[in-house]
């Protein structure tokens, strides 16, 4: 019998195709696709950009109104980096962006989405790695963009009356390259908080509650251990890279920058692979 012949068998019939795996590519696209599909996504990172870099504009220009009625020795000794990095513009830089983080992964919960997509795709781990990817992208360029216009602006105003510091600055390089990951590490653990709560309002109270509110409850305390746990924190380890000029503010409470970058790096890791395994493990 030739085999042409031959006589079908159930996964020979005529209609029958066998969908292939989804590569992760294919996943990143998809996950780029959802995120960008929203207008949401446009308006609420192109907002919270202007209003960050406007808050550290509006904190320049109001030291620029200053300036003459300072001294040279305190023109000269002005921490005028916290004009381009300030702590209230920064605070709601994190709580935007751990809001947004937690968002994409509550908002597929909240639609039900989550099981059309774990149903095409049950490789959960890849789904949610993928997902993690394209938010730590797009908030690092968000991040980068904020910090470069955000230094560049500001220092550019107090330049015109003798203040402002150059790029070249001791410091300034790490305070950018801080500010801007802040953002993207901020998403990540909303994503980790997200993908444990399932609820948005929930996920984002705790996103404010672990981002603002743990750093007060530990700060100005003499207790070695309780300096510790601040240090531990992702706030306190962007203002120790935002503080952390040479010369500039040392003492008890001061961050050491190694310790901050790996605390940010901690952070980013326990968030993803919770949001991963917690995803991958938990019944829909």
């Amino acid at each position: 019998m030739s085999a042409a012949a031959r006589t079908a068998g159930p996964t020979d019939s005529p209609g029958a195709t066998t969908e292939p795996r989804a590569r992760f590519t294919d996943l990143l696209a998809a996950e780029w696709i959802k995120l960008w599909s929203l207008r949401s996504t446009r308006w609420g990172l192109g907002l919270g950009a202007l209003i960050v870099i406007g808050l550290n504009v509006t904190a320049a220009k109001a030291d620029y109104d200053l300036i003459p009625e300072m001294t040279a020795q305190q023109v000269a000794g002005s921490f005028w980096l916290r004009d381009a990095f300030s702590q209230n513009s920064y605070f709601l830089a994190m709580i935007g962006a751990g809001s947004f983080g937690a968002l994409a992964v509550t908002g597929e919960y909240t639609t039900g989405l989550i099981r059309t997509t774990f149903a095409a795709v049950p490789a959960r781990r890849s789904v949610v790695g993928a997902k993690l990817l394209v938010v730590s992208a797009v908030m690092l360029v968000v991040g980068a963009v904020v910090a470069a216009a955000s230094f560049f602006a500001s220092q550019a105003i107090l330049s015109g009356r003798g203040g402002g510091w150059s790029f070249s600055h001791p410091g300034v390089p790490q305070a950018m390259a801080g500010s801007a990951l802040i953002v993207p590490v901020s998403a990540v653990i909303g994503m980790g908080l997200g993908a444990l709560i399932r609820h948005s309002a929930t996920a984002t109270v705790a996103v404010i509650v672990t981002l603002l509110m743990l750093p007060e409850l530990f700060s100005g305390h003499t207790y070695a251990w309780v300096i510790d746990v601040e240090h531990a924190l992702p706030r306190t380890a962007w203002t120790g890279l935002v503080d952390g000029i040479p010369g500039m503010w040392h003492g008890r409470y001061a961050e050491p920058v190694g310790e901050a970058w790996i605390v940010l790096a901690a952070w980013s890791l326990v968030s993803a692979l919770t949001a991963v395994f917690v995803v991958d493990r938990r019944d829909l």
